[in-house]
């Protein structure tokens, strides 16, 4: 519990500094490189790649090496970033708005995650929040994305298993006292499809197996990236230091024919509206929830 609190604070401190700062301008890769960063130098490290989603980007981007796309004036700017202390994860996300037009979808993402927070208690139906998020969405105009959820969190495991809807379920589980657990709902306009597809940048792994591959070059990196990563995301440009890009990629594509290491596509509203995201990691007490994040 001292690990989940300690995480929890860094990446308190990291969104709120994340939140406040003004990135028109600012390439991607700058704003990741000085968050990641900044986590280091709190005593921690990143749970995986800051992920910098733009407008219909919902998840799972991360400045690529070299990145030089720039933040601009009406952007929607999505930051997620996660920080652990041996393995033990806080997971946070806020989204900075560049458009006057998306103010109050971002305000309605803050309040469903509030709303949804307010019911968190050990023994609670993970459906219950879902109806929560969703019903709160609904009154502020909004939509949630159906296809994406909060989740569980344990040990080096971003996402352990549970699945915490946005909308409401028919099936659910009951929240386990001091299990940790991601709330993160993602809303995108009246005119959105509410769904999100698979984009064609795919920059962001985790390791699935340590089983050699029979490739020499191949198994050695996927014992450097267990050395370094264990079974947490990382992302192309953490290992450029050490391999040269253009091998690198080779090197991992045979990893992902192989099964031996995953991707995670870029999430994109299938509308191409714009999305907006909040999160909060908590912990179910007896009676309310300890947020980690706050």
């Amino acid at each position: 519990m001292e690990e989940y609190i300690r995480a929890g604070k860094i990446a308190s401190e990291v969104r709120e500094y994340a939140r406040k700062k003004y990135h028109v301008g600012r390439t991607l890769l700058d704003i990741c490189e000085e968050l990641e960063q900044m986590i280091i130098s709190k005593g921690a490290k990143p749970a995986f790649p800051c992920n910098v989603s733009l407008n219909e980007i919902a998840a799972h981007y991360t400045a690529e090496p070299n990145d030089e796309r720039i933040v601009k004036d009406g952007d929607l700017l999505k930051i997620d970033i996660g920080v652990h202390v041996n393995g033990y994860i806080a997971d946070t996300a806020v989204t900075v708005c560049y458009d006057t037009r998306y103010e109050s979808l971002v305000n309605a993402t803050e309040i469903a995650l509030q709303e949804a927070i307010k019911i968190v208690r050990s023994g609670v139906n993970a459906s219950d929040i879902g109806k929560v998020i969703e019903d709160t969405v609904k009154r502020h105009g909004f939509i949630p994305i159906h296809n994406l959820t909060g989740h569980s969190l344990s040990q080096y495991i971003v996402h352990a298993g549970k699945s915490i809807p946005n909308i409401r379920t028919y099936t659910g589980f009951l929240l386990l006292e001091n299990e940790a657990y991601a709330i993160e709902p993602f809303l995108t306009t009246k005119d959105g499809n509410g769904l999100v597809v698979n984009g064609n940048i795919r920059n962001i792994f985790s390791l699935v197996s340590r089983k050699n591959i029979g490739n020499k070059d191949a198994d050695a990196l996927k014992e450097y990236i267990w050395n370094r990563f264990k079974m947490l995301p990382f992302t192309t440009r953490w290992l450029t230091k050490d391999y040269d890009i253009k091998h690198l990629n080779l090197l991992l594509e045979l990893l992902l024919k192989k099964k031996a290491i995953r991707s995670y596509p870029i999430l994109v509203e299938a509308n191409k509206k714009y999305v907006a995201q909040a999160e909060h990691t908590v912990i179910p007490k007896e009676n309310s929830a300890l947020v980690i994040t706050l």
